[in-house]
């Protein structure tokens, strides 16, 4: 009998997302008629249901008959109205032709690195990371380099151990990329520090890539500041898209804004839309959709005020109850809806952050996301979307599962 062995690639190792890694148990489980508490999707659409605008607007798209191929950079009516939205909020210039619709922000960043990374290149993130920031570097052959938050009430970055490993490092890292605000840690990136991580790109010779995804959903505080408003002539790309802020992650519409930055900005915007003709179009009806929802201001405004209040509530709560635990301690969010709580390892007889996901879902039927896919091995990420009964009582239930299974 001939066996023919079937050889994947190398770069199909780094194809993971850890944030739906323990799904299989979970639907396992259900079919089982067990209860699960869902804390490791950060959707909001489960909790806050898309506005009726958004619909409404789909809806009539289709009615339309709106259901073919679209130009691939995306349609016009949607990169007028992204353009429209980020000169009203941030003041930044730019045309429709500097704007590229992408199938959500996880495709722009599986393209931008397809574009600027080549096996042995060098691409610099802050960590914690957005597990897909590390996927698709290293799925095209990259090396990262990582520098830290500094831990503390609000979160900075550790600008000086960002400039001491791009140094260390001995090659140009291609970008920076970071999520602000931040996913996993809820920090919001304070303007005079975006400001020295924009001079340390000048000064590196980087890329600036800013995921905004989470723009609107800031609180504690806190003030958002694009990183448009203080990398002037710096290139920079902006991300952002429909599913946070406007509750809508089904519509898959995230979307690249390409400022003006020199040569760097001028090949990106060359290029960067021949990867998208390569999957012919984004979502038609879903951007359709988005361009009436960013266009209709006045009640989008009044929809993510609701939204943000009540999700701070929650996250407050949920960081209150987590730092009553004398297993794990979290630092206060000021923006998205996570915690990142620290696990104190030393109390427990668990071992690693992928045990306790495993076995808090399996034994407390609570499903949350190991820290180590977002490079922080002791720590774990907690979703603060549900309803403040629901948080409490799986909050309540990941404590009594870490006093089982203390030392």
């Amino acid at each position: 009998m001939l066996v023919i062995m079937f050889g994947l690639s190398r770069r199909s190792e780094y194809a993971v997302n850890v944030i739906e890694e323990q799904d299989y148990i979970a639907e396992r489980l259900v079919r089982s008629g067990k209860s699960i508490i869902r804390l490791n999707r950060g959707d909001p659409v489960a909790y806050f249901p898309t506005p009726k605008y958004t619909i409404d607007a789909l809806v009539k798209a289709v009615k339309e008959g709106r259901t073919g191929y679209s130009y691939h950079a995306g349609i016009r009516e949607l990169r007028e109205a992204i353009s429209e939205r980020h000169k009203r909020l941030y003041n930044l210039d730019v045309s429709e032709d500097d704007i590229l619709v992408t199938q959500g922000v996880s495709e722009a960043i599986l393209f931008l690195n397809s574009l600027l990374i080549n096996p042995g290149d060098t691409g610099a993130m802050l960590r914690p990371f957005y597990p897909l920031y590390m996927s698709a570097l290293q799925i095209n052959g990259g090396i990262p380099i990582t520098a830290d938050y500094v831990d503390g009430e609000g979160r900075s970055v550790d600008t000086d151990m960002l400039r001491k490993k791009l140094k260390r490092s001995g090659r140009r890292a291609k970008y920076l990329i970071f999520s602000n605000p931040s996913n996993p840690n809820g920090a919001v990136i304070e303007r005079k520090t975006l400001s020295e991580m924009a001079e340390i790109a000048n000064d590196n010779d980087m890329i600036v890539i800013s995921d905004e995804i989470y723009d609107e959903i800031v609180f504690n505080g806190a003030r958002f500041t694009s990183m448009s408003e203080v990398s002037k002539g710096i290139p920079t790309v902006i991300l952002g898209g429909a599913s946070k802020d406007f509750s809508a992650t089904g519509l898959r519409i995230g979307y690249v804004i390409m400022p003006e930055g020199g040569k760097e900005m001028d090949e990106i915007r060359r290029k960067l839309p021949d990867f998208a003709k390569m999957r012919l179009s984004s979502n038609t009806l879903s951007q359709y959709a988005f361009a009436a929802s960013i266009r209709n201001a006045k009640e989008h405004g009044s929809s993510i005020r609701k939204m943000v209040k009540e999700i701070s509530s929650r996250v407050n709560l949920a960081h209150r109850l987590i730092n009553e635990s004398r297993y794990m301690h979290a630092v206060l969010p000021r923006g998205a809806f996570y915690l990142f709580p620290k696990v104190d390892f030393s109390q427990l007889r668990l071992k690693t952050d992928k045990d306790i996901a495993t076995r808090l879902l399996i034994e407390g039927g609570v499903q949350i996301t190991r820290g180590s896919g977002f490079g922080s091995p002791d720590n774990i990420r907690i979703v603060a979307l549900a309803p403040q009964d629901i948080l409490e009582s799986a909050i309540r239930k990941i404590d009594k599962f870490f006093a089982r299974h203390s030392k």
